[in-house]
């Protein structure tokens, strides 16, 4: 298996996890990384939450050794709290330390940060070297192509998030105005790849063997980054894996194997997150694992309604035995 470096660490494949708000939580990244995920990331971690000691905050980069590689992603817009972020994150078990500068939410680019740093490239130089500085970990970015169409600058970032000691870059290959609509624009990933000599990670619409491979090969890009595409369905690392290894295609999960893990992902939520906040998270995770499945309306409305894993557990197992009684055949 091909070794990708970032830095000082060695990243055993082609198959990235993305940070995701709200869904890469220590449970999620540990099924990533069993799964196949050759890197995980944390979700987006506030520099001033870290500041000022938030304890929700501090539960979020709390990491496990079954996970590494692993990234933490700080996300903030002055210099001066992000170095003081960096200093508790050198105090962490994280493997790398990843800059988010391609969130697209109103709520974050109000506070200078995600995509607002693709708006000036000479503040955001200003603000990287400092956190390179300041980072005993190697630091990574995640970008997008520009802050909108009027203003693609991607090249001229990548350019200079290398100079000033980036040792990878994902690409998002949507600017942010385009939040997660239109296509994808992989010239500009194959583009950024000729210009620089660090790992280039390729990102956006991942669903499938298909898609990575179309990205892999037009923009020879280093490794792939897949978000939502996995949300529920963590067998596509596998299989994008065992492609790349073997030419060869695995067949998709069964009903029944997503809804086991869908149960253990609940299991293993209500034990670190407690029963109350992992219920209503996994009320949306579970759309996705039901997503495709026969006669799963009913069954998500009624998860949108249970406050237990007791509750929710029932639910899937009485849906279970519908499956079955059906006989309802993939």
């Amino acid at each position: 298996m091909r070794v990708l470096k970032i830095g000082n660490v060695e990243i055993k494949g082609k198959v990235i996890c993305a940070p995701m708000a709200g869904i890469t939580n220590l449970v999620y990244r540990k099924i990533a990384r069993e799964y196949g995920a050759s890197l995980v990331y944390t979700e987006m971690i506030s520099d001033k939450a870290l500041c000022f000691q938030s304890a929700n905050t501090y539960e979020m980069i709390k990491l496990d050794k079954k996970e590494h590689p692993v990234a933490i992603q700080l996300f903030g817009g002055e210099k001066e709290y992000l170095v003081k972020a960096v200093k508790i994150i050198n105090e962490t078990e994280a493997d790398i330390l990843d800059i988010n500068m391609g969130c697209p939410v109103l709520k974050v680019l109000k506070s200078k940060a995600g995509s607002y740093w693709l708006k000036d490239l000479e503040d955001t130089k200003d603000k990287i070297e400092a956190i390179v500085k300041a980072s005993t970990k190697p630091v990574t970015a995640k970008i997008r192509l520009g802050y909108d169409e009027s203003n693609i600058n991607v090249l001229e970032t990548v350019k200079m998030l290398e100079k000033a000691g980036v040792q990878a870059i994902c690409i998002h290959a949507r600017t942010r105005s385009q939040l997660y609509r239109g296509k994808p624009q992989l010239e500009y990933i194959k583009k950024a790849k000729e210009i620089v000599s660090i790992p280039i990670i390729g990102n956006g619409d991942i669903k499938t063997i298909d898609d990575a491979i179309a990205m892999l090969e037009y923009t020879k890009c280093d490794a792939i980054m897949i978000g939502r595409g996995a949300i529920g369905n963590p067998w596509l690392f596998t299989q994008i894996n065992h492609y790349l290894q073997t030419k060869e295609r695995l067949k998709d999960p069964t009903y029944f194997e997503k809804l086991e893990l869908c149960l253990r992902h609940a299991k293993e939520m209500c034990e670190i997150e407690g029963e109350k906040k992992a219920i209503k998270q996994m009320r949306t995770l579970t759309c996705y694992y039901l997503k495709g499945m026969p006669n799963s309306i009913s069954l998500k409305n009624k998860i949108n309604k249970v406050e237990t894993y007791i509750e929710f557990a029932k639910l899937i197992y009485n849906y279970e035995k519908e499956l079955e009684e059906e006989k309802w055949k993939q």
